[in-house]
Formats: C-alpha cells, structure tokens, sequence
C-alpha cells in the first residue's frame, strides 16, 4: 500500500540558514554582472560604452535577469517537489547562475572578435560593438539549444567520451583566462586585491567559519571596498599621494555618472535580431568550434553538480534539469543576453551551511531587481573590482584542481596533456593584446618573415595554430592520452582521425592573419587578399600518422597482455 506524501507546507519556503546560501550564491552572481560590465564596456574588447552602453543596460542586463529569475525559481520550485516526494524537510535547490567559463570565452572568442573584424572593415565602433553583441546573442542560443537537447541524451555523451577529456578543458580555461587573468589583477592592485584574498583563502582553504556565520565572500568585498574608499579618501585629502594611491582609489565622478543609469528596463524580445544573424552563416559559422564545445561543456558540467548534489542526498531528475539550464539560456539570449546560464558547482556546500529553497528564490529576485534597474553599474562604481575577484580566482582553482581529483588517478597525466591547447590560447591573447596596443610591427609582419621561427622566445606560427579550436584540441589531445593509458589503443586511434578530420575543415589550427587580427580558415572559403593564411593540412596528416601509429600497434597487441615499463 503506498503511503500518501506529506504536504508541501511541511518544507518551509524560507529558513534562516537561506540568507547564508543566499549571500553565498548572491556574491557568485554580482561578480559575474561586475565582470560583463567591466569586459563588455572595455573600449578594447566589446566597445559597450558611450552611445552604446544601451546595449548593457537595457539589453544584456535585462536579459540576463530573465534567465536567472526563470532558473532560480524553478530550482526552488524543484527542491520543493522533491521535499514533498520524499518526506524530508532538509532538501537544497541546486545553486544557479550565469556560468563564468562560457562568460569569458564568449567575451573573448566571440564577441571581441567581431568588434575587431568589424572595425576593421571601416564600421564605426557604435556598429561593431551591435554586431559583437548579436554574434553573442548567437552563440547564447546555440549553447541553449545544445544543452537542453544533450538533456536526453547526456549519459550517452559522458559514456563515449573520458572524464579527464572534458575537465582537462575546463581546467586550461580555468588556469589561462579565470586565475591566472586575475590572480595578475590581484598584484596589479595589491593594496585593494591582497586582503580580501587572504579571507577567501581563509574561508575555502582553512574552512574557518566567521562570526554569525557571514559567508567569506560578502566579507571579503566588504573589507576590499572598505580599503578602496580609504584610499580615496587619502587622495581627496593629500593631493601629493603617491601614484598608486591613486590608481586604487575610488572615483567619486564615476559615481556621480553611474547614477544616470539608474531607471527601470523592461526586458526586451530581441528574438528577430537572432534570426536576422542565423540567415547569414558566413556570419557565425566560424564560432562553431567555441559554441558547440562549450555547450558540451556545460551540459556535461551540469551533469556532474547533479550528480554531486545526488551524492549529497538530493536525488533531482537529470532531463529536467538540464533541460530547464538550457532553456535558460535560450531565454537568455532572446531577451538580450549573450551569456548561458548554468547549474552552479557546490550543492554539498549549500546544503552544509543550511541553505534549502528560499535561498534561490531570493537570490533570483534580488539579481531581477538589480539588473533591471541600472544598479549594476551604481554597484560597480562604489565596489571594485578587486575586492571580489578572488573569489573568481577561487572558481578558477577549484575548476583545476577537480580536473585532477575527479578522474581516474592514472588519467592524471592525460589532463596535463590538456592543458597545453588551453594555456597556449591565453598567451596568445595577452600577445596579441600588447601588439593592438603597440606601434611598430605587427603580428603579420612577424610571421610572414619566417612562420616556423622564433619569435622573442615565442613560437608564433605554433601559438596561432595551437589555440586556433583550442578547445577541441583540449579534449582530442586528452582523449587520445587517456585511452592510451588504459591500453585502448584502436579508441586513441578513432580519436586521432577525429583531430586529423577537425584540422582538415579548419576547426582547429587553421587560420588567416590580417595584420593583427585572427580569423578562422575553413575548407572551401577564401582567405582575405591581404592575409597571410595557413591551411592546416600538414596538422591533418601528422594526426594521421598518429592514428596509423595507434592501429598497428592495437592490432598487434590485440588479444596479448603487455608488460609495463618502469621509469
């Protein structure tokens, strides 16, 4: 006889415990609109600035509100379901955000691209920064779709595919553009940066629990924004205060300017503007190595918090909550978002610190109301940067470290091995950076007087090549390394013709350099009069070579029992 479930009244909608959640979740949140507002305004990357700071204020803003209202509140919606199935009182809503790796790469891979490219075919910058923001509306939506799609068939994904392939990705993105970008931020400004990393360490390394259990987070931005206005203050009342001073100080005008942004923005369906962009391929059929991995990434990411939060004692439905993360960012992206949504990393942490569903409600509402409001950038003005982004630096290092922890211990080598692609992409950014910002030679320059030298120490034609599809690499590199070590050698052989097959379409390695600019180089299309390109055949032939290494020798060791080698 089945017993009658209790009703839902017994799980309370909000405990006290769901402020600690709450504020925990909340920082998480505020730093990744912080980094949109920062990145996307930057003059050099997104161009959101000026007349076009509409586009931030009542587009991606407004958007990304819609996304994580909808995601928190069916979260909520889902730990009260299970609360009610199974009698128990103590169940946590899966933790929700706006996902940090795509954030970057997106910023990065996509949408700077495009403002580049586009300025430099003579558009005015208010142009360029609109063409890079619906090239990431694009790329939102294609995230979308493959993560609520994989919904049905991601155990079939993660079975065909080895761990250390997908987390070895996620960890070179981790090391390059999340810690090491900000941990050079920290010693940029030390005086703001150093303090609130030393409780962030304090809070995740030492796990020391601070008066009425405030979260570490929230009391490290509060003692980086204390410092920050100190310092302002000295510079208001020394005039002679050094330099540095300054430069870390706050800017009492920049306040004053990002009140005028205060209003209320309605969100907006911008669901023709994606369409318009998907009719033109040539558009965005080069973003195609970014979008499809990384919306493998964060189903198979999302796939592996469910199961953590399984593991914690919160059994939730695997489809429908991928399938929910995915139409997130579908609306995301519709309603003016360039940047997909994702189930957040730490259920077990929520759960321990006594959180359960009103700490995802309230985290939704309170991001709706400050992003569709214009606070963000008052935020932004009266709390900087550094102050919070030790706590990214964290994310960063637990990305890594998991990459090594949650696989096999033998496939620990396979997720160095990739790293390298990952790595590579990151110092090709900060180098083609420093030449967008320098006079005198450019990148072309340098590479058509010799492809294969040396450049200042820098193999350049290598670096181009490497992180050309550098994500793809990652894992085809990785998978290879992996099947290697557990002696499947006709699978590293499959995964070989896979990179051969990704080099020859111009996926990964290809690529046409117009002066400074970086541009992918697919089969069939025509490369710039003015570019140098690099068809990427001999990549092709070389992964060849390798999958022909690989099936020989499986079938010469197949049915036999190999000794190992001792080194």
């Amino acid at each position: 006889m089945n017993e009658t479930p209790p009703p839902a009244n017994l799980y309370p909608w909000f405990v006290r415990r769901d402020l600690d959640g709450f504020f925990g979740l909340f920082v998480d949140n505020l730093i990744q609109l912080l980094l949109i507002l920062t990145l996307c305004s930057n003059p050099f990357l997104c161009g959101m600035t000026g007349d076009s700071a509409y586009l931030l204020y009542r587009m991606i803003l407004p958007g990304a509100a819609v996304s994580i209202l909808i995601g928190n509140l069916f979260y909520a919606w889902q730990a009260r379901r299970l609360a009610q199935a199974t009698g128990r009182t103590d169940v946590t809503a899966l933790p929700y955000g706006i996902n940090t790796p795509s954030l970057l790469v997106y910023v990065f891979f996509v949408m700077e691209p495009a403002f580049s490219r586009a300025k430099a075919k003579g558009l005015s910058p208010a142009d360029a920064a609109t063409l890079a923001w619906e090239l990431g509306l694009v790329a939102c939506v294609g995230s979308g779709v493959i993560e609520f799609f994989g919904a049905f068939v991601a155990d079939s994904i993660r079975a065909r595919t080895p761990r250390a392939a997908l987390l070895s990705t996620l960890a070179g993105i981790a090391i390059g553009f999340i810690s090491m970008s900000f941990a050079l931020q920290i010693f940029q400004k030390p005086l703001i940066a150093m303090l609130p990393l030393a409780i962030v360490l304090i809070t995740y390394f030492a796990r020391v629990p601070f008066p009425f259990h405030l979260p570490g987070g929230l009391i490290a931005v509060a003692f980086g924004t204390g410092i920050s206005w100190i310092l302002t203050g000295v510079t208001m009342a020394w005039t002679g205060a050094p330099q540095l001073l300054t430069e870390s100080a706050m800017d009492p005008a920049r306040i004053w300017s990002a009140r005028q942004e205060l209003g209320f923005y309605w969100p907006t369906f911008v669901g023709d503007r994606v369409m318009a962009q998907l009719s033109n391929p040539s558009q965005w059929a080069g973003l195609l190595s970014v979008i499809v991995p990384m919306g493998l990434f964060n189903l198979i990411g999302s796939l592996q918090n469910i199961e953590s939060a399984e593991a914690g004692g919160d059994k939730y439905s695997t489809r429908s909550s991928l399938a929910a993360n995915g139409l997130g960012t579908i609306f995301a992206a519709l309603f003016g978002s360039c940047f997909p949504t994702t189930i957040y990393i730490g259920h077990p942490g929520w759960k321990a610190l006594g959180a359960r569903a009103g700490y995802s409600t309230l985290n939704g509402v309170v991001i709706t109301f400050i992003c569709c409001t214009g606070a963000v950038s008052l935020i932004n003005s009266l709390v900087p940067m550094e102050s919070g982004i030790a706590i990214v630096l964290w994310i960063g290092i637990i990305i890594t470290a998991q990459a090594f922890s949650a696989v096999p211990r033998e496939h620990a080598p396979a997720v160095a091995v990739g790293l390298f692609p990952a790595i590579a992409a990151w110092g090709f950014t900060v180098t083609q950076g420093a030449f967008f910002k320098a006079s005198g030679k450019t990148l072309q320059a340098l590479v058509v007087a010799d492809p294969r030298a040396n450049v200042s120490d820098f193999v350049l034609h290598g670096m181009i090549s490497l992180q050309q599809g550098y994500i793809f690499t990652c894992m085809i590199l990785a998978a290879i390394s992996a099947f290697l070590i557990d002696r499947r050698f006709m699978t590293a052989g499959v995964w070989s013709v896979v990179g051969a097959a990704c080099a020859a379409m111009g996926l990964t390695h290809a690529y046409q350099l117009n002066g400074n600019s970086v541009d992918f180089l697919f089969v069939g299309s025509t490369a710039a009069s003015t570019a140098v390109s690099y068809r990427s055949w001999d990549v092709a032939i070389g992964y060849l070579l390798m999958a022909a290494a690989f099936f020989v020798l499986g079938v010469c060791t197949r049915g036999k029992e190999l000794s190992v080698v001792e080194h």
